[in-house]
This record gives C-alpha cells, structure tokens and sequence, in this order.
C-alpha cells in the first residue's frame, strides 16, 4: 500500500489559526509534527491544544511565552512537557476521569478539529495502528476533521482499536524515530515491603490493573509464585513481560476478553514495544472500554493497585496534586476504584510510600489545602505503606482513622492520634 509521504512542515499547513488540535501521548508523541507545528507559531493564534498522559523527551516546544497568544494548551492529565507551563498560569488543565475523555470527543463537547499520531508502518491490508496508544487517540483519531501522521517504523503494530486506514490520513510524514522508553526501576526496600503487603492478598485467578512506578514494579515482583492471572489495565509496563512469558498472565479465567491481555496504552523499554509488534494475544482498546467500570466489574477477582501521593485520617486519596500546584491527573485511578468494587471478589488497594523524600508525613490529619480528592473515602478499600495494609472498606471514621495511624512513619502516631482524638472525641478513643 504505498503512501504519497509529504514533509512535515508541509503536513501542518493544514492547521489554521481557532482550531483545536489533539497530540497523541504515552510514549508515543509525533514529536516531528509538533516541532513543525511550533515553528509556524508566529502565524497561528488560538489554537488549542489537547494533551493528555504522555511522557515526553522534555518540555514541548509550544510551552513558551513567545507562543502564549498562539497555543492554547488544555490538558486533561497534566505531563512532564507542560507541567511547568501549567504551573505558571499560562496553561490550562481540565479535570475528568480518563475514561470519560473519549465521550466529551464523541458527543462535540470537546470539538477535535486535527489530531496529530505517531502510527506505524502499513499492514498489507492499509491499515497503520497507533500503537502504544490506543487510549484517547482512537476517540479522537474518529472525530477528527483532519488526521495528520507520522509513520515510523519503530512503533509497535498493535491490534484492537488503535488502527486507522491509510485513506483516512490527510497527510503523512516519514519520520524514524525510538519512542520514549521508561525503564523498569528496581523497587527500594521499602517500595518491596508494600509489595509484599499487597501480593498476599491477591489470589490466584484474579484479574490485574497495576499503575505505573516503583511500588507496582515491587508488586508485579511478588506475584511470581501466582497462577492463572489476568490483565485488564490501563497501562501495560515492562513489569508483566516476565509474567506473561513464564505463563503466570495466561488470562483463563477472565470474563472479558479471556486469553488475551487488554490494554489502552503502554509505556516502557523497547524490549516492551517489540514485544507488542505483531503480537494477537495482546489488545489495545479505546480508554472508554477499557475503563468502563461496568465491564472491569465483569471480570472475577479484580485486583486494582494505584498510587497516590496523601491520604487523610477519614481515607480521602489525594492523586493529582501537591496543595494547589497540579502534578498530574485524574486518570483511571477512579475507573479501576469503583470497577473492582463491582467484581466478585475484587479489591483496590491504594499504596505510597509513608513519607516523601524529605521525610514529611504523607498520611495527614486532613489533606493539604487546596489538595483533590480524586478516591472519595466512601470509595477507598484497602491502603498500603511500607508498614502495613489495612482495610477501610465498611469502617467508620474513627475506624479509619485508627488503622491509617496503624500504618502511619511511627514518629508522626503520636501527632495522628492527637488529632484524631481532637476531631472525634471518646469515639476514638475508646479504640485500642
């Protein structure tokens, strides 16, 4: 199937000044297209600018004050390319559930005028695949006016919904370029302890949905021993490769999409993404199935396992921001939360480190002002630390409150307790 390729400052003359512009992310950003797209800056104004969870090679080139009046940058899960713009007043973030992202497309809520892709090379039946990034870049690959892409051969063919016609591309731009790659770190000690924690109560059979960074890397760890395990998550990282291949992830017992492990984006090394290319047994779906709550809850013996960056004695999760400065976003968290609580035999467990890096307690009498709540405590189950998981599911506050403590840095109890006791009186108290 043969292309008729353009360069891609050609390829972006097909932007005008008003328009609204959706950038592919994950690790799969048509960064090409964008640099393109940036330097005709000084005759554009008004565009806006979608973006979403990406990881970048640094900050985008549209994130400067030159460019204020032309780029107009909403994102609805706020990267490492735009946070500081973000931070700075000049950028603008709009809170919602990942999953939620494709219906404000679909329903012109959110009007997609062009949407910039990073696609591999053709299949024998014309048909490029995003890749690592099915997510929202199916919804807004559909509704756009204007598709515009690049083709590189080092993005992975993905089968599911990330596919797109060559005939439905506007214009494309060859480009040879690696994507992003996210190595897998390895677990500290304590980040092992909360793994640890957590894999002890997942049972054989049960379906995964594991967030990204260290402590799920350290659970990912501790569940060699498992068997006959499922994937139903949001983002696939290099740490279900060793399960998959050692026949620990075979997804037999899985409702939904049994045999096959089911993602909406992936980030990670490229022994990750050759691993992908090609391959059937692995699904990329659009973000609005993979994170619908009533399909998740299908599934048997859900295991949703998230971060989160402070908790307060009552069990509100703080994911998103630190106080007022915005960190990242709502994502899936939320999606995976509730649709556990719908599977039989599901659990959620939201885990972090009990302390920051300069030793402050993340465990706290009430969240930091300005902080969101993205897990309501009506919502929150099982919490780990490094010293220990309890289970809020069905307690009261007082309850709570004494199990978070349990699990609290054992110099900051005393000041918890105090608090709690301030706060609910004889209630707590009387709790040994």
């Amino acid at each position: 199937m043969s292309i008729n390729y353009v360069s891609a400052s050609e390829a972006v003359k097909l932007i005008r000044s008003g328009q609204h512009v959706y950038i592919q992310g994950s690790t799969s950003i048509p960064e090409k297209l964008v640099e393109a797209m940036t330097e005709r800056g000084n005759e554009l104004r008004d565009v806006t600018l979608y973006s979403g969870f990406a990881v970048a090679k640094g900050e985008a080139p549209y994130c400067k004050e030159e460019y204020k009046e032309s780029f107009i940058v909403d994102s609805f899960f706020v990267s490492n390319s735009v946070r500081k713009w973000i931070n700075a007043g000049y950028g603008e973030t709009t809170p919602c559930f990942l999953g939620e992202v494709p219906a404000l497309f679909r329903s012109g809520i959110w009007k997609v005028d062009v949407a910039l892709i990073n696609c591999s090379e053709p299949n024998e039946d014309g048909f490029v695949s995003f890749g690592v990034s099915a997510d929202v870049a199916t919804s807004a690959v559909e509704c756009a006016d204007i598709v515009i892409a690049q083709i590189n051969p080092n993005v992975p063919f993905s089968y599911g919904d990330a596919m797109i016609h060559v005939d439905r591309l506007a214009a494309a731009v060859r480009v040879d370029e690696p994507l992003v790659e996210v190595p897998t770190s390895a677990p500290t000690e304590k980040e092992i302890q909360i793994g640890n924690h957590i894999a002890e109560l997942i049972p054989d059979g049960a379906t995964l949905q594991i967030g990204v960074g260290g402590i799920p890397n350290a659970i990912i760890r501790a569940l060699s021993d498992h068997r006959h395990l499922g994937l139903h998550t949001e983002a696939m990282t290099d740490g279900v490769l060793p399960l998959i291949e050692k026949g620990i992830i075979d997804n037999s017992e899985k409702v939904i999409m049994p045999g096959k492990s089911v993602a909406s984006l992936a980030l990670g090394s490229k022994e990750l993404y050759r691993f992908m290319d090609g391959n059937k047994d692995i699904v990329m779906k659009d973000v609005a199935w993979t994170n619908d709550p009533f399909i998740i809850g299908q599934n048997p013996k859900v295991m949703s396992i998230n971060s989160c960056l402070e908790i307060d004695l009552t069990g509100q999760i703080c994911a998103d921001s630190i106080g007022t400065r915005i960190y990242s976003g709502i994502g899936g968290q939320h999606d995976f939360v509730y649709g556990s609580s719908r599977s039989e035999g599901g659990k959620s467990f939201l885990a972090m480190l009990a302390t920051t890096n300069k030793g402050e307690n993340k465990i706290k009498p009430v969240l930091t002002p300005g902080a969101g709540v993205v897990t309501t405590r009506f919502q929150t189950h099982y919490v780990a630390t490094e010293y220990g998981v309890v289970n809020l599911r069905g307690k009261s506050l007082p309850e709570r409150a004494r199990l978070l403590i349990s699990i609290a840095a054992p110099q900051f109890r005393e000041e918890l307790e105090r608090a709690a006791f301030e706060r609910f009186g004889y209630s707590f108290s009387r709790l040994k």
